[in-house]
């Protein structure tokens, strides 16, 4: 018999993508969200999925211009003055509230093995757009981050809070005024609601423990009455103070936060005053609330989009009435209370939040918010302070040396007009997502995944 290196090799995981490409970027407006200006004539390196160096005009390489003798295959664009901008980050997805439903009770009821096989387009979508991280509010599993980390799928990097805590009744508690069924902890929700029911301190522990161990990167309580909720209302307080102080102890000793979903002051307050640091929507925010927040140094995610979704002809039906109806209440408030957390210096983080075909307006966001905010705001609320939420503000959300090579190639100022971002079809040429060219439409930048194969005649 041979020896073992007289058999051909192969790869254990033939799914990963190829090793990236050195990039030199030159003649490049890049797009710095730290300080709100476009520094023209950059050259920007890329190298093994980093930002290697930049130089600006003014500076050199110390006289060796890059590459220039190496053996190593270097890719070399002019970039011709197009704009190269951080990756975009999405602080408030569903995943599992994949499109194909007409209605959001079929959605919610989905087939889990029909929902995990839509998951890969959900991902591929939102990267497409320029959404190179994401950051799950409830749903999305350890398997599909590590999928995605893997290359197996082709997604934005993710970030996870597993099941969403809800209270008995909550706006995680999926049962109707008639259902009696009984639901001990940690279970409850439905396949693409998935929820832990937990009531008292000693549930609230077990549910953040197990969130934890399944690979949370954060955890989300609903601390307030939600608008698809059966059985609540926008201002119910949703958990104790004992409660939500042992779920934010789990948290703190397992090295992350607690986000909570509340819409008005009282919900907001209580989870402020009871170790919170981050709030999902908040439109119904007033002064005194804000600058609570900014005392506590706490994030705040709005998703308006997803309201004007909600009340758009294009998806009428989709919600159920009583939805609508709660949806009302929350839509007035929602630029007012985006301007109240502006102007009190909110830490504010962009969201979306939309459920099942509603998706494909995700980017529209950028178009709300531009009707109060200004341009460098809201870009900076989808970039750095995601990254400085997540931990991830020294390699994710801006264009510097050794952060993550997740860019975007656009033909148009950002910062002169936030709306260019929702309309990529006219000036999102590229997309770049840990160093690969993911989603292209530039003759000048070839993609790299996935992978084209060769021809052979």
């Amino acid at each position: 018999m041979g020896s073992a290196s007289c058999y051909r090799q192969y790869p254990l995981r033939p799914w990963r993508p190829p090793a990236q490409r050195i990039f030199v970027f030159t003649n490049v407006k890049l797009v710095d969200v730290e300080v709100g200006v476009v520094h023209e004539h950059a050259t920007v390196i890329l190298s093994c999925g980093r930002i290697e160096n930049i130089k600006f005009q003014a500076s050199t390489f110390g006289g060796i211009e890059p590459y220039s003798n190496s053996s190593e295959i270097v890719t070399k664009i002019d970039f011709r003055g197009k704009y190269l901008c951080p990756g975009l980050f999405d602080c408030h997805v569903h995943i599992i509230a994949v499109p194909g439903e007409r209605e959001w009770q079929e959605t919610k009821n989905l087939n889990p093995t029909v929902s995990a096989y839509r998951h890969a387009y959900v991902c591929q979508q939102m990267l497409d757009r320029g959404f190179t991280s994401v950051r799950d509010c409830g749903g999305a599993s350890l398997a599909l981050k590590q999928s995605i980390e893997d290359g197996l799928i082709q997604g934005p990097r993710l970030f996870i809070a597993g099941s969403f805590l809800s209270q008995t009744g909550g706006h995680g508690d999926t049962r109707g005024p008639h259902d009696h069924t009984n639901i001990e902890c940690c279970g409850g929700g439905s396949s693409n609601f998935p929820s832990f029911i937990c009531d008292g301190v000693p549930e609230c522990l077990r549910a953040a423990r197990e969130n934890i161990r399944t690979g949370s990167d954060f955890l989300k309580i609903m601390g307030g009455g939600g608008v698809c909720s059966p059985t609540d209302r926008i201002d119910n307080v949703q958990f104790t103070s004992e409660e939500i102080k042992a779920i934010t102890t789990v948290a703190r000793n397992s090295q992350t936060y607690v986000t909570s979903h509340a819409y008005t002051p009282q919900s907001i307050r209580q989870a402020m005053e009871n170790g919170v640091m981050g709030i999902e929507h908040g439109n119904m925010i007033d002064k005194e609330t804000a600058e609570l927040m900014v005392e506590k140094g706490a994030y705040l995610t709005p998703t308006l989009v997803t309201y004007t979704s909600m009340n758009d002809e294009a998806f009428a039906g989709y919600m159920p009435p009583e939805a609508m109806e709660k949806n009302a209440e929350v839509y007035e408030k929602g630029l007012e209370g985006l301007k109240i957390a502006y102007d009190a210096g909110v830490n504010m983080c962009y969201g979306s939040d939309l459920l099942g075909h509603l998706g494909v307006t995700q980017l529209d966001e950028f178009i709300i918010r531009s009707k109060v905010l200004p341009p460098l705001a809201i870009l900076r609320s989808a970039t750095v302070t995601p990254a400085k939420m997540m931990g991830q503000d020294n390699f994710l959300g801006q264009i510097k040396q050794g952060f993550a090579a997740d860019l975007l190639v656009l033909n148009t100022n950002p910062l002169d007009d936030i709306t260019v971002l929702a309309q990529p079809e006219k000036h999102l040429l590229a997309v770049i997502k840990d160093g690969r060219v993911c989603m292209s439409r530039w003759k000048l930048l070839d993609q790299d995944v996935p992978k084209t194969r060769p021809c052979i005649e």
